[in-house]
């Protein structure tokens, strides 16, 4: 009555429900770290490789600001947000910085959280990137001034490179191998 039929091929692509499936048994922030891996593929190259800059309107930004900035968005919402403004111009208020014009005054504020979300916004990125090496999901190291070298500062920035079942987030990318086929011999690229 019912046929078995042909089994169904698996997609070209990723295999999100792998990828979600370690980042929930290793992130303390799965989401966060989804939406991490997802921005990271979104500007990787061919090689799953991105960073040390990332193209922004007519400049360069390093990556780490780059996700920070684009991450924003997640941290400007709700009754923490409202309580980050009112401890911002409290504290400037203190420090005697806020200009008397109301125009002014709420670009000093707003200038003021942005800095405050992408200072907090690194160390949580930190913490997100350092989860998704562990879970074999990304690779980083620092390049830079001298040379490319796995612990940052003299200048290195930050690149990350998506591996394992991470790296076929990147467009492009197929979730098969390229294998050759019966009678063609394989030859390095």
């Amino acid at each position: 009555m019912f046929h078995a039929g042909k089994p169904l091929e698996p997609s070209i692509g990723c295999d999100v429900a792998a990828v979600l499936e370690t980042l929930a048994t290793v992130s303390s922030r799965p989401r966060y770290a989804f939406m991490l891996l997802n921005l990271i593929a979104q500007v990787a190259g061919p090689d799953g490789s991105a960073g040390p800059w990332v193209r922004r309107n007519d400049g360069l930004v390093s990556l780490r600001d780059w996700l920070c900035d684009a991450l924003t968005p997640m941290a400007q919402r709700g009754p923490r947000s409202i309580t980050l403004a009112e401890r911002v111009e409290s504290d400037l208020a203190r420090n005697g910085l806020l200009p008397g014009d109301p125009e002014k005054r709420r670009g000093v504020i707003a200038e003021e959280m942005r800095a405050r979300i992408r200072t907090a916004g690194k160390s949580n990125l930190s913490r997100a990137v350092s989860e998704l090496v562990n879970a074999g999901l990304l690779r980083r190291h620092y390049q830079g001034y001298r040379v490319d070298h796995r612990n940052r500062g003299g200048q290195r920035h930050a690149v990350y490179t998506l591996i394992g079942d991470a790296l076929r987030l990147v467009p492009g990318i197929s979730s098969t191998p390229n294998l050759p086929v019966q009678g063609e011999l394989a030859l390095p690229r």
